[in-house]
């Protein structure tokens, strides 16, 4: 568990020092002393950029969920193989993978992503078990995605309430689809030590920087929006939230950046002027037409 939320500056820099030559400590005879997400957006990828620059040896592990866009392939491709990183994908069983995020639709809850989310979450769990490594280095951090609200989304660790839901609008058994309960945290977390560590809430994090540098230093492209790497959140956030429920994340998403001083108030209201999407009602129609 983190037990620090931020720490910038030269407090911030001793404190990484010391939890990275700890990892290291704990890494020695393994063939990887941590694991990192990827998914080929900017958290994840100045992560990967970060930890390997901090001379730790990670293995990069990615939850390929059938909605990668050919961009987010091309530049988990580039940076990995760039950084001279190792990737692990774990590939989901798409039927029932889609029978589960139809489930949600169904539902008509504004919280499509869980299925996403939990399963991410629930395979860097697993790699690091699987490999025997005692660090999870997250690409969480407060300068970027701090905003949290009840009603846009509930239940990212709840495999109660993701299983609830799949047996009232679910249509068929989902027996691989990747979870893990509070329980099985705590006894991963007890019983083998495991931790996470959200490194980017130890550095002064600025996401245009840090854009620039790995664009600059890895080939790195970026998307045009946040998560956008994903054809289906891109939509989904584009599209659906907007569109049925009223959910604009752009309001979350650059409200993070104005709290860290990395954006002002009236640059976010222009970029808020912008549709959310291109497509719109066209395709929202298009896609409610043929889901319900």
């Amino acid at each position: 568990m983190v037990t620090v939320r931020v720490v910038r500056g030269e407090e911030g820099r001793a404190l990484l020092q010391a939890r990275v030559e700890q990892i290291k400590r704990q890494g020695e005879g393994k063939p990887y002393d941590c694991v990192v997400g990827v998914s080929g957006g900017t958290d994840s990828t100045f992560v990967a950029y970060l930890v390997k620059s901090l001379g730790l040896r990670p293995l990069a592990v990615h939850f390929d969920n059938g909605w990668d866009s050919e961009l987010a392939v091309a530049n988990i491709r580039q940076v990995l193989e760039t950084l001279d990183i190792v990737l692990e994908t774990y590939v989901v069983d798409w039927p029932q993978f889609k029978d589960l995020q139809l489930a949600f639709h169904r539902a008509s809850t504004p919280d499509g992503e869980v299925p996403s989310d939990h399963a991410i979450q629930a395979t860097m769990w697993r790699a690091a078990l699987a490999v025997g490594t005692r660090t999870i280095v997250s690409g969480m951090n407060f300068a970027t995605e701090s905003m949290s609200v009840p009603d846009w989304a509930y239940g990212h660790s709840d495999w109660r309430y993701i299983k609830d839901v799949h047996k009232r609008f679910g249509t068929i058994p989902i027996p691989s689809y990747p979870h893990f309960s509070l329980c099985y945290l705590a006894c991963a977390s007890a019983g083998h030590r495991v931790r996470s560590l959200s490194i980017l809430n130890y550095v002064d994090y600025d996401k245009n920087e840090a854009q620039e540098l790995i664009s600059r230093e890895l080939g790195w492209r970026d998307y045009g929006g946040k998560h956008h790497e994903s054809i289906y959140t891109r939509f989904f956030q584009g599209v659906i939230l907007p569109q049925k429920f009223g959910v604009d994340k752009r309001y979350g998403h650059y409200s993070d950046l104005i709290n860290a001083g990395q954006l002002n108030r009236d640059e976010a209201m222009d970029m808020l002027r912008e549709p959310t999407y291109d497509l719109m009602t066209q395709a929202f129609k298009l896609l409610t037409r043929s889901m319900y």
